[in-house]
């Protein structure tokens, strides 16, 4: 074979990741939130995007559909649809749908140099102050504030006062001090004792329990406070672990009382506060916005559209471009038809992405039709395939779709992902039952246990199987344990003792 360049022409295939591409399977991988991020960050780039706030929505496209056991794939094929209606054979049970609310409209912060007073030109009439209450209730101090000026009126000397500022630097947000004592004496160069003489009277300071080592000193302190320390009580805080197993009949032992008194050291326990620093400054919870509705139309219809109050409309304004184009410059015409591409691109992505979700989230409601009517205990199992082959997508856009998303449903807020649910087989062969459904009848048994029934994992087990379903015993356990429910034996001592 003689060596030396030559010449080939070779075909083949590859996928390529064009920058467009990327940017569509970004935003549907999204939730309503990110996506109008993201949007707000293009309208401040492109000139040639602007906010659609006056444009009507579109009309509600009816989804037609037979029996539940024969569901036809999606018809969602609009360009620029967002909203959709599934039909449903069975006459809805109860009315479902509640009554939509206004969004309120909220004041403007108030500047005291504005308004209410005539030097400033501001109006002295009531009638035009739009403040909310909200701008009159008291400013809250954070708890390191509150305990640093507790501590400024407890200690006079300037080494206490630097002792007590580092101890209220190293608090856990649960109001505990895991710091070991040796390691606070060798960093501030004290003794021992001077730092637990500091801490002990800050073991006082409201909220009581503060700056205590473990719970047992939390519980013991804020019992001293209320003169409950007795001796019987301290035998039981050194036996919290007995008191967890709910191993009664040990403690009226070690303790010398009976169940009666035993029983109202427990309750005077249980109104203690475990956690003293966990609930002064408390995480502001963060609502969940849903990326799509869902409501009950009046001839027993599913309802479903996007949320429009989180997904903004953009259009191109092409009048500008039209404008523009002609007297503007070779440099500027490019960047013209870049930033006109790019809008176009973006316009078109959002609207697959809209067609996209609608289509996945109908074919969920209609796989999951009996659950929305029902309840839980009718969840029937969802694989992502299943979906998949109903709208014709891959797989992996339906994991991005429901990835992250919510649906508002008569029934609660839930992640699309909650409806993708493993499936446990039949006893005889039936139809299989969802890991879900399964896990809600676990915990209504529970729920309605007495002293005289306690139901044991195997007992569980017998009750699913002569209802249907075909499962062992380490899964009722491992349902269990995700459910949070104790075992059998702790439950038994929790029913039959009054504490």
């Amino acid at each position: 074979m003689a060596i030396g360049p030559r010449l080939d022409l070779r075909q083949s295939q590859s996928l390529v990741m064009t920058p467009q591409l990327r940017q569509a399977i970004k935003l549907l991988q999204f939730n309503n939130i990110e996506v109008s991020a993201f949007i707000e960050e293009e309208l401040e780039r492109n000139p040639l995007l602007e906010r659609d706030d006056g444009g009507d929505r579109a009309d509600i496209v009816p989804l037609e559909r037979p029996a539940i056991d024969q569901i036809a794939p999606l018809a969602a094929d609009r360009e620029g649809m967002d909203t959709a209606t599934i039909s449903c054979d069975a006459p809805l049970a109860e009315t479902l749908a509640a009554p939509a609310t206004e969004t309120p409209d909220y004041a403007e912060p108030y500047d005291p140099g504005s308004a209410g007073d005539g030097r400033s030109g501001g109006s002295t009439s009531f009638e035009d102050d739009d403040r909310g209450i909200d701008s009159f209730a008291p400013q809250s101090i954070s708890l390191r504030d509150h305990l640093a000026e507790q501590m400024r009126l407890s200690f006079h000397h300037r080494q206490d006062r630097l002792i007590g500022a580092h101890l209220i630097a190293l608090l856990e947000p649960t109001g505990r001090l895991s710091v070991p004592p040796e390691a606070l004496a060798t960093a501030m160069g004290c003794d021992i004792a001077v730092i637990e003489s500091v801490r002990g009277r800050m073991l006082r300071f409201d909220p009581v329990g503060m700056f205590a080592r473990d719970l047992r000193e939390c519980l013991a302190v804020q019992l001293a406070e209320k003169n409950r320390l007795d001796p019987a009580m301290a035998i039981l805080l050194d036996h919290l672990d007995m008191l967890a197993r709910r191993d009664m009949r040990t403690l009226m032992q070690i303790c010398g009382v009976d169940q009666a008194d035993l029983a109202d050291m427990v309750a005077e326990i249980r109104r203690l506060d475990p956690k003293p620093g966990a609930n002064w400054d408390p995480t502001p919870l963060v609502p969940v916005v849903p990326d799509v509705l869902m409501r009950a139309a009046p001839d027993g219809a599913w309802l479903l559209e996007l949320n429009p109050e989180t997904m903004p409309r953009v259009l191109v304004n092409q009048s500008f471009t039209a404008r523009v184009m002609p007297r503007a410059s070779k440099d500027d015409r490019l960047f013209l038809a870049e930033k006109l591409q790019v809008a176009n691109w973006l316009v078109k992505s959002l609207q697959q992405r809209a067609q996209t979700i609608l289509k996945v989230s109908a074919e969920i409601i209609r796989q999951q039709d009996a659950f929305f009517r029902h309840g839980v205990g009718h969840l029937r199992p969802l694989i992502l395939r299943d979906v998949a082959d109903a709208v014709e997508l891959h797989e992996s856009t339906v994991s991005r779709v429901t990835a992250s998303k919510y649906i508002a449903t008569p029934r609660g807020i839930h992640e699309l992902k909650y409806f993708f649910t493993t499936a446990i087989g039949a006893t005889h062969g039936g139809e299989s039952h969802s890991a879900e459904a399964v896990r809600h009848r676990i915990r209504a048994m529970v729920a309605s246990e007495t002293a005289d029934t306690i139901l044991s994992d195997d007992a569980i087990v017998a009750a699913l199987r002569r209802e249907g379903v075909d499962i062992a015993r380490r899964t009722v356990a491992k349902y269990r344990d995700a459910l949070r429910i104790p075992s059998s034996v702790q439950r038994k001592r929790e029913k039959a003792e009054p504490a």
